[in-house]
């Protein structure tokens, strides 16, 4: 069970676009080097270790000394506490065919064909 402490710490973590963007890149880039990463923002090497920083302390990303290179890797561990805590096996069946749902009436609304242009009202 996660304490209230480390929950806030992952909610602060994810509050900021910024690391969320950083999480979205190291999920898709297992291994990526600090450096390479830094390279995707615009802002300075000390600004993208603070946020690291943060990150990490939420345990949201692990990082690995590899000689003078830090390889960063996605911890989705934290997440799936705080979902877990409030998500019961019934509701996530539920919350999972909604969202599938949801998806697909979005699907449908963009591939449908505007009807003001075929004369419809």
């Amino acid at each position: 069970m996660m304490n209230d402490r480390d929950m806030d710490a992952v909610f602060q973590a994810l509050a900021h676009e910024s690391r969320r963007r950083m999480l979205d890149i190291v999920k898709d880039e297992p291994g990526i080097g600090v450096g390479a990463l830094a390279a995707d923002f615009d802002v300075s090497r000390i600004a993208v270790m603070k946020h690291l920083s943060v990150l990490e302390e939420a345990n949201l990303i692990v990082s690995e000394k590899h000689g003078r290179t830090r390889k960063l890797y996605f911890n989705a561990a934290p997440i799936q506490m705080i979902h877990d805590r409030w998500t019961s096996d019934y509701s996530a069946y539920w919350a999972g065919h909604m969202t599938r749902i949801k998806y697909l009436a979005e699907a449908r609304h963009e591939t449908a064909p505007d009807e003001k242009k075929q004369g419809k009202s």
